[in-house]
């Protein structure tokens, strides 16, 4: 199939990024999502809207997955599951999840939920920021180099 992105692009912040890597080094696109929205017309980008089916796009880009693929993504459970088929997984903020580091980031997330249901009161994710969408591009095409190297 070749080295391509796969984007869970309902709450991605960077698809603008992602495409202008993307168009640089010649790779394909693949953007996921429950709902409709504009994407550029453009032959390496493609949309695929699925079922708003509870984890429908998650599932799609589980199953495309393989060691060819870019994996975008902020879902834990996801990364999780593309890190088991052998892609790449990144976050929006060009956090590279691991092998190593998913099982830390599965357990959080646990702890999380439970006290969020518990009824504590928890602040969300810091605000997105400039930073963190420099460390995704360099993220990005780092990992897009390694797999067109292999």
């Amino acid at each position: 199939m070749g080295v391509r992105i796969l984007v869970d692009a309902d709450a991605c912040p960077v698809k603008d990024e992602i495409y202008k890597v993307a168009w640089r080094r010649e790779v394909p696109v693949t953007i996921v999502s429950n709902s409709h929205f504009r994407v550029p017309v453009h032959p390496l980008v493609t949309r695929v809207v699925v079922s708003d089916s509870f984890d429908a796009a998650d599932d799609w880009i589980a199953e495309q997955a393989d060691p060819q693929a870019v994996v975008i993504t902020a879902d834990i459970l996801l990364a999780d599951r593309a890190l088991k088929a052998g892609a790449t997984v990144l976050s929006p903020t060009g956090r590279p999840f691991t092998t190593a580091s998913i099982g830390g980031a599965i357990a959080t997330r646990a702890i999380m939920a439970d006290l969020r249901a518990g009824g504590d009161q928890l602040g969300g994710p810091k605000p997105f920021a400039e930073a963190d969408r420099s460390r995704f591009l360099q993220a990005l095409d780092t990992a897009l180099a390694k797999l067109t190297r292999a």
